[in-house]
């Protein structure tokens, strides 16, 4: 069926969605129109307690469209309702001329990821309207996706009805879908020395900056291996100048395809660091989360094949990828869901010069349209 997209109701939406403040954890505007929009499309719509656990008022929306063909699996479509700072105030530079939608400069645009929102919407709206029928949607709408996806982990998945998953959370042109993530583990460690007086009783003191710097020295940081990377980010410590640092804390992340290798790279820079500790007399503590874990989705599965005969069918090239940042999509993954990342179109996420071409919103949705027709 050739799907004709309501281009501007589609930019209207986008434009409205992008104008409500919906930082990390302040997501409850947003959700009040989601849900309304769900519930008009004829979803069933529940939200959860999952701002709870982190002291907000806004839950992830779980909404179910029952389907006109019982025969056919059902799919689940997601997207995150957060934006990342600055982010209040948003607006929408609409420039016609050259197709494209910048934010005014001083805040991000929020296409990351109101861009995957409003496509799963008017890619819903498409759906209805095709004769053929359509099996149940199902739709997840989380919070706090950039905060390493709390919204998500805190989702009851025992609801959801569908093995599959397409998230619309990914920069680039629509047509390239990710296919695996990498685990993230962040880690801190805190070398404790002792605090002597610099000018007079030097040797009286152990340097914890010291520690800490042949401690960074001697770990290799970037890309470590295939897939592996090691990052010390932050570094402080110390009280004056004039006092020899009794306290130095550092912190970072590993993100690995292999979640196995990402956790032994880590216990190798806690070896490092104990005997660098014990060999100067200090002492040190160290921690680590799991912030996310790597999940690779076989170029065979359903999702994927689905995918590329959408990307066939509408004309696109079809790219089956990976990404070193993660999504949603991990914490399906950890619940038995396949799923893929989509492209939404959206460009220079998390900056102020962030984009997204007119073109690439009623493509996405077209091919969100064309996943439920051939779910």
């Amino acid at each position: 069926m050739d799907r004709k997209v309501d281009l501007e109701r589609v930019l209207d939406q986008f434009t409205e969605l992008v104008s409500v403040d919906s930082v990390s954890l302040g997501e409850r505007r947003m959700a009040d129109i989601l849900k309304a929009e769900l519930e008009s499309l004829g979803f069933e719509v529940t939200e959860d307690d999952a701002g709870a656990y982190y002291g907000s008022d806004t839950g992830n929306l779980y909404g179910l469209l029952k389907g006109t063909d019982p025969g056919r699996e059902p799919v689940l479509l997601s997207a995150h309702m957060d934006t990342v700072e600055p982010g209040l105030g948003k607006k929408a530079i609409v420039d016609r001329s050259r197709g494209m939608i910048t934010s005014a400069g001083d805040t991000v645009l929020g296409a990351d990821d109101l861009s995957g929102v409003a496509e799963i919407l008017e890619g819903i709206r498409l759906a209805k309207a095709d004769p053929a029928g359509y099996g149940d949607i199902e739709i997840l709408f989380t919070v706090a996706e950039e905060s390493y996806c709390k919204g998500a982990v805190k989702f009851d998945f025992s609801r959801v009805r569908s093995k599959t998953a397409y998230i619309a959370d990914m920069s680039g042109s629509v047509g390239n879908a990710a296919v695996s993530a990498p685990s993230i583990i962040s880690f801190e460690f805190t070398i404790h020395g002792k605090p002597a007086h610099a000018g007079f009783d030097p040797g009286a003191g152990i340097n914890a900056i010291a520690a800490a710097a042949e401690i960074i020295s001697q770990t290799e940081q970037g890309l470590i291996g295939t897939g592996l990377t090691l990052n010390i980010g932050t570094i402080e410590g110390g009280k004056a100048s004039n006092i020899v640092s009794d306290s130095c804390r550092c912190t970072g992340e590993v993100r690995g395809s292999d979640h196995e290798e990402a956790v032994r790279v880590l216990g190798e820079l806690e070896k490092r660091i104990e005997s660098v500790c014990s060999r100067t007399g200090a002492e040190y503590t160290f921690g680590s989360e799991v912030r996310i874990r790597a999940y690779c989705t076989p170029e065979d599965d359903i999702t994927c094949r689905t995918f590329l005969k959408a990307c066939e069918n509408l004309g696109l090239e079809g790219k089956l990828i990976s990404t070193r940042s993660g999504s949603d999509n991990n914490v399906f993954a950890e619940h038995g869901i396949s799923g893929i990342v989509l492209s939404s179109g959206m460009m220079d996420t998390h900056s102020v010069t962030e984009h997204i071409e007119i073109r690439d919103l009623e493509i996405g949705s077209r091919l969100i349209a064309e996943i439920i027709s051939l779910s």
